[in-house]
């Protein structure tokens, strides 16, 4: 993630991350689109609610404006032990992903990656900014703005249901 980055970018369309291959993505190729971006764990209590749901919410809405973008971190309590690819491979293997996966960030800490920073900063959470645990998860609007943020026990569904996707979601996906 570009060292120049920080939590002062306007929109998360000017970050640049790496897939789960090591590769550049510019998030510029997102414009236009709403996205959910979640920081996700293998091997956690959560792990296979919001794999399904987030799957589910993929499907539904990919074709409509709609991406997720997932990064892996290991930051709690070891549940994502893997490499990128690996998590890239398990995901796609047991919940049929087909949304990406990014490399592996930390979310927290002095080596919090460039994104999260700037989504820490624009939507803070119960306790503050700091990412709480795995599946936290953050709506952003096509312009790249952050929306909302919703914490590990809001499941992806709920998402849909709170903001009332057949009204506020699908407004931004028109």
């Amino acid at each position: 993630m570009g060292a120049a980055q920080s939590a002062d970018e306007k929109s998360l369309h000017e970050f640049v991350v790496k897939d789960s291959k090591g590769d550049e993505v510019y998030l510029r190729a997102y414009e236009g689109k709403v996205l959910l971006v979640v920081n996700v764990a293998s091997n956690c209590g959560f792990t296979k609610q919001n794999y399904t749901q987030l799957t589910e919410l993929h499907n539904r809405y990919k074709d409509k404006g709609f991406e997720i973008l997932a990064f892996p971190c290991n930051q709690f309590l070891g549940q994502e032990p893997t490499t990128s690819q690996e998590v890239q491979k398990f995901a796609c293997d047991r919940y049929k992903v087909e949304f990406p996966i990014f490399q592996k960030v930390c979310v927290n800490g002095q080596e919090t990656a460039p994104l999260y920073k700037y989504l820490k900063a624009r939507k803070t959470g119960f306790f503050g900014s700091r990412i709480k645990w795995n599946f936290t998860k953050f709506l952003i609007d096509k312009e790249g703005r952050v929306i909302s943020r919703y914490g590990t026990t809001t499941p992806p569904l709920a998402i849909e249901i709170l903001l009332g996707v057949g009204h506020c979601v699908c407004k931004w996906l028109i």
